[in-house]
């Protein structure tokens, strides 16, 4: 056995200087060197590649298909890339190759390489890495006239013309600075949210772009990317992701800001108790901040006036109560109790502003009930004003009407009711009814772009959505909702929802649609007898806070979804 590098050229010298010297010799049948033949023979051929020079390689021989000089070689309809290529090799042409994958470091057995050209083959796929291992190669990478689909990687290119290219990568050239030309001519570019981050380059690059027209969708067909400022679809979505949740049933939640924290109020009646949770902005989630307790909590309502903090308590049971922020204490203490002598079944507490005077309205829903607004007077809030008498009022809803304040309240024995405030005599005068609305459970006002628009809730039958026009409202969508109890408007970042809440199935999210001036459904989630849907936002973060009257009070996340990613 021959070990060591020195041992072998020793014995392959010694070898070859005796095979001139020596005579050979008869071997007969019965000596004992013809028995030894076989091992010679294959010592023989041992020390012939042992005594081969140590820098001598396999010559190269061009591939059939392939024309080669000393630094270039080009191959037309090449199956595979050429293994063996001399190691000064500089220029490298494959056309109308059968392959249609570049592999990880596929070239990099050329390392001396600095021009590739791959024109008009069958190529679909480049992966990441395909050209590593090319130190010299610089803006030299041609592709033109593949049928490159799906993936290009990060390489400098020249040109891409003459493809079946629909779509690139997310920014495939945003690292390019020193990126000249770029030829991207006679390609199928689908100028959808794919082609977003393209339309944003071509605006910003300092390269020469050739024109990029666009094959689709049909509404872009035969239109350049390169004057197109934006896209019909600015390639942004939505979603509600379950961000937190409150292990409490619920009636009502409210919000409100003080010294740059932001506070929510949730209506806890089993609970017993007004739970006031804040914002944690390390952790990043809702936290309780104070307890509220009383008797069948059904409503609390804050208002923030002068600096100074209310909470509005409306109960069942033992009277309701006003409660005031005391900083000392970092607590909210009692502060007045409401006059309550004409309230039964306080069902909604509705608070505004009219000019410089605070004012609150709560709904009573007994049979015997008698809404009542009340005013602030420095000292705290007394009753103002007797509404509505023996109809059983659910809801409040205060909005700006023509540019006058009105009040619309809801009722399950008639039709919604408006009053419009008389600036004379400084109250609410009956002004009409929104007729056809019977069994209305719950009215919110919304606006999309100036215009005016009502969501009214109905237990039985169809919610609907009105418009505000020509001194009247008028239906200009109804929504199925049988066992709904709320259907809130609400909006994020220009984006208009309304969420109906079901207390025997899905409740559903509605997006508006623009064009068709109507909302579509967008998603379904799963909540137990929702009985309110809540804003809040904080640290540029959206939430909504969804009651449950047989479940926790969820705290879902509205969150941007990115398409052309």
């Amino acid at each position: 056995m021959v070990q060591g590098g020195n041992g072998a050229g020793a014995i392959c010298l010694d070898r070859c200087s005796r095979q001139g010297k020596k005579k050979k010799k008869k071997l007969t049948h019965a000596s004992p060197a013809r028995k030894m033949l076989p091992t010679l023979k294959i010592w023989a051929l041992f020390s012939v590649f042992l005594c081969q020079p140590a820098h001598l390689k396999k010559p190269f021989r061009c591939p059939s298909a392939c024309s080669c000089s000393k630094e270039s070689i080009i191959c037309v309809g090449y199956s595979y890339i050429p293994r063996i290529t001399p190691n000064d090799i500089n220029s490298l042409s494959i056309v109308n190759g059968t392959f249609t994958e570049v592999k990880e470091a596929m070239f990099s057995h050329m390392p001396s390489l600095q021009l590739l050209l791959l024109n008009s083959n069958s190529l679909t796929t480049i992966r990441d890495d395909a050209f590593s291992g090319l130190p010299h190669l610089d803006n030299y990478e041609y592709l033109t006239c593949n049928r490159l689909l799906c993936s290009f990687v990060m390489v400098v290119f020249r040109s891409l013309a003459n493809n079946n290219i629909k779509a690139l990568p997310r920014d495939l050239f945003i690292d390019l600075d020193s990126l000249i030309e770029l030829d991207l001519r006679g390609n199928a570019f689908e100028c959808d949210c794919r082609a977003k981050w393209l339309m944003t380059w071509l605006k910003n690059t300092n390269a020469t772009v050739s024109d990029v027209v666009c094959a689709g969708p049909e509404d872009m067909k035969d239109k350049r990317l390169n004057d197109m400022t934006s896209l019909h679809n600015e390639c942004i979505s939505t979603d509600f992701v379950l961000h937190q949740s409150v292990a409490s049933e619920s009636l009502s939640v409210d919000t409100f800001s003080y010294k740059n924290d932001v506070y929510v109020t949730i209506a806890a009646p089993n609970a017993e108790s007004c739970m006031v949770l804040q914002w944690d902005h390390i952790e990043m989630n809702f936290r309780t901040y104070d307890n509220i307790t009383g008797q069948s909590i059904v409503g609390c309502k804050s208002v923030v006036i002068e600096n100074e903090v209310f909470v509005i308590v409306a109960q069942l049971f033992g009277g309701s109560h006003i409660y005031k922020f005391d900083e000392d204490q970092s607590r909210f203490s009692k502060f007045q109790d409401i006059e309550v002598s004409k309230i039964s079944k306080p069902n909604d507490i509705e608070v505004f502003q009219i000019g410089s005077d605070w004012f609150f309205v709560i709904a009573d829903s007994s049979k015997a009930g008698l809404s009542t607004l009340y005013k602030w007077n420095d000292n705290g809030f007394y009753s103002y004003q007797s509404l509505h008498e023996w109809y059983r009022d659910t809801d409040a809803e205060f909005l700006d009407l023509d540019g006058k304040a009105h009040l619309i309240l809801a009722s399950r024995s008639q039709v919604p009711v408006i009053y419009q405030w008389s600036r004379s005599n400084q109250k609410f005068v009956l002004q009409g009814e929104i007729p056809n609305m019977e069994d209305v459970v719950a009215v919110k006002h919304f606006r999309i772009k100036e215009e005016l628009y009502l969501a009214m809730t109905r237990y039985i039958g169809d919610s609907k959505v009105l418009r505000w026009g020509a001194k009247q409202f008028a239906e200009i969508q109804a929504l199925p909702s049988r066992g709904s109890m709320i259907l809130q408007p609400f909006s994020f970042k220009e984006r208009y929802y309304l969420a109906l809440g079901s207390d025997y199935t899905f409740s559903q999210i509605y997006l508006w649609d623009d064009e068709k001036k109507f909302f579509d459904r967008f998603k379904e989630v799963y909540i137990q007898a929702p009985r309110s849907f809540t804003v809040v936002s904080t640290d540029r973060r959206d939430f909504i806070f969804s009651s449950s009257f047989k479940g926790n009070t969820q705290i879902f996340e509205h969150i941007i979804i990115d398409l052309s990613l």
